[in-house]
Parts: C-alpha cells; structure tokens; sequence
C-alpha cells in the first residue's frame, strides 16, 4: 500500500519538477537549427508530418516541439507513465504502447491522430532498441495517412550522457544546441511488406547520415 501511495505521489512530483528543470536548463542554451527548409517545405504543402528521431534524443526534440500539435509513442512500462505526463506536460497528445506490448493498438491511435491533423512523433530505434538501428513504425504510418517522414536530430557542445543503452544526452546549462532536420520522404499509401523495408533502411541511413553531421560538428563521430 505504501509503495503504490509513493508512486503514484512521484508521478505527480517527478514529472512536474522535470518539465520546469528542463524549461530552465534549455533557455539559457543558445540553439542554431539546420535544413529548415526540409521542415517549410512540408509545411507549405500542407503536408502531415511524422518526425522521427533516435531514442537518445528525445528529451530536447520533445520540448523543441512543444508548440507543435503533436502526438507521440510512450512506451506501457511503470516508468513509461513518467515519460507519458512528462510528454502531456510539454502539450502533447500521447498513445501507450511499445514493440512487445499494444504496438499495433498504438500504431492504429498513432494513425487516427495523424488524420485528423496531428504530427506525429516516433523514436526510430524503438524503447529498447538496439540504439540507431530503425524500426517500421513511421514508415508504416505514413503509408497510412499520406504523411511525410522527417527525420530530426541534435547535438550539443557539452552534456551529460547517461550509460542507458541509447547514451540519453542532456545538455549542460549555457551549452550550444545544433538541431537539425534531414531531408524529408514521402511513403506510397498501400505499400506492399517488401517495400517497407526499402524506406526503412532509407530512414536509418538518414538518420544516422544526419547523426555523423551534427556530431561532426563537435569533432565527435559518436555522442
């Protein structure tokens, strides 16, 4: 009883402090953003997006968001339920699910969501990984719903990195963000199991092409 009293008490307290650390901690950063044009020009089209990023990014890509009409995956996990108010927090909409539990129930909110006007957010390399290695899922959703992947990454001067399996980066205080958007794709509606996997290892090739740039920045060919 007291452990379940406590959890849910930190649910409250963890994510309420997180989101008004990381206000703080981001606004004294001065932040440069790359290829815009590639996130204009969809916009100009009227065209859906659904950003994709690699897992070890997703804090800062989130709150670059923020004013966006968005919606994003939250893994089913005990602490994903921290992550999905930190994401609700922020002004996104979410949907539950992961890889191994509710993915494709997600898959369909993630879809709806989309249509009705929504971008969507996805980490490409899932919640558990193996860190910069693509899944399906934003190819799949495209399909769907005529939307556009963007892929989106970012690199720092100085950061802390944690030793998780996807190195989550979190900048210092008064350190220089690089964001960067990669050139967009779009994916034919109706595709067919063998082509999923052509735009999927077109997504990873991107994303990591966009990874060796932003990091290359710094001198670093790895965060």
């Amino acid at each position: 009883m007291k452990e379940g009293f406590l959890y849910r008490v930190s649910l409250y307290i963890i994510p309420t402090m997180f989101v008004c650390l990381a206000r703080i901690l981001f606004f004294t950063c001065r932040v440069r953003v790359h290829g815009r044009k590639h996130r204009d020009s969809l916009v100009e089209r009227g065209v859906p997006i659904v950003g994709s990023t690699w897992h070890y990014a997703i804090i800062y890509v989130l709150y670059y968001m923020r004013k966006e009409s968005g919606v994003a995956m939250v893994s089913t996990s005990r602490d994903g339920e921290y992550v999905n108010r930190i994401v609700q927090k922020i002004g996104f909409a979410s949907v539950r699910g992961s890889r191994n539990r509710g993915g494709m129930r997600a898959m369909k909110a993630l879809i709806a969501h989309v249509r009705q006007g929504r971008n969507a957010a996805l980490v490409a390399d899932g919640s558990q990984g193996p860190a910069r290695v693509a899944q399906a899922g934003s190819i799949v959703i495209a399909s769907h719903t005529s939307a556009a992947v963007l892929p989106m990454l970012w690199s720092c001067s100085r950061y802390k990195r944690f030793a998780s399996w996807d190195g989550t980066v979190l900048p210092f205080p008064f350190s220089r963000i690089d964001f960067f958007y990669g050139e967009a794709f779009d994916v034919p509606s109706k595709i067919k199991s063998e082509e999923i996997e052509e735009y999927r290892l077109l997504l990873e090739d991107r994303l990591n092409e966009l990874y060796t740039q932003s990091w290359g920045l710094y001198s670093k060919k790895e965060h």
